[in-house]
């Protein structure tokens, strides 16, 4: 029996009630229909120090972050939610790529949660663009670590209107910005 794709869900937000974590799970349901094993997770359940090599080389990797990198190491490919802080992707998100591709003694290759592993990015922001202009950046950083960033990409404006306060998905339009 065939293994089905295995995509690893999640968004660059610890905040509760993150757009772009309801724009994930949205996602996520249409992906799972397509036949793919979806795994969602919440970077506020893998709690991370900022990175920084001198803390690395006394303490060693935080458990948490090397929780999340065999996560990414299981599945097949990410589906990111990227909020846009300042133009850019927000620090969590960042800090945890620092941390989860920092080698280990026993890897198998050279950034194995990242080679190779395609990656569907969408953002979801109050403002016009929709938060296009921090995935830019969270594009060129995980080409640059080796993934397959597929180029549609989706960007939700005006997320405080496309969302019930459930957090429900009103409408999410299948053009890519």
């Amino acid at each position: 029996m065939p293994t089905s794709f295995r995509v690893l869900a999640f968004a660059g937000s610890t905040r509760q009630a993150s757009f772009n974590k309801t724009l994930v799970r949205a996602v996520a349901e249409t992906v799972k229909e397509a036949g793919a094993q979806i795994t969602m997770a919440d970077l506020a359940d893998y709690r991370l120090p900022v990175f920084d090599a001198d803390d690395e080389a006394k303490s060693g990797k935080p458990a948490a972050a090397l929780a999340f990198k065999r996560l990414m190491m299981d599945h097949d490919a990410f589906l990111i939610g990227s909020p846009e802080y300042n133009g850019s992707l927000t620090g969590v998100l960042k800090n945890t790529i620092d941390w989860v591709s920092r080698p280990d003694d026993d890897d198998e290759g050279q950034l194995p949660a990242f080679r190779n592993k395609v990656v569907a990015l969408v953002s979801a922001s109050p403002g016009a663009l929709g938060g296009l202009r921090g995935l830019v950046h969270v594009r060129a950083i995980l080409a640059g670590l080796g993934c397959l960033v597929l180029p549609d990409q989706v960007a939700v404006p005006k997320a405080h209107e496309a969302f019930t306060q459930a957090g429900e998905a009103i409408a999410v339009k299948d053009e890519a910005l």
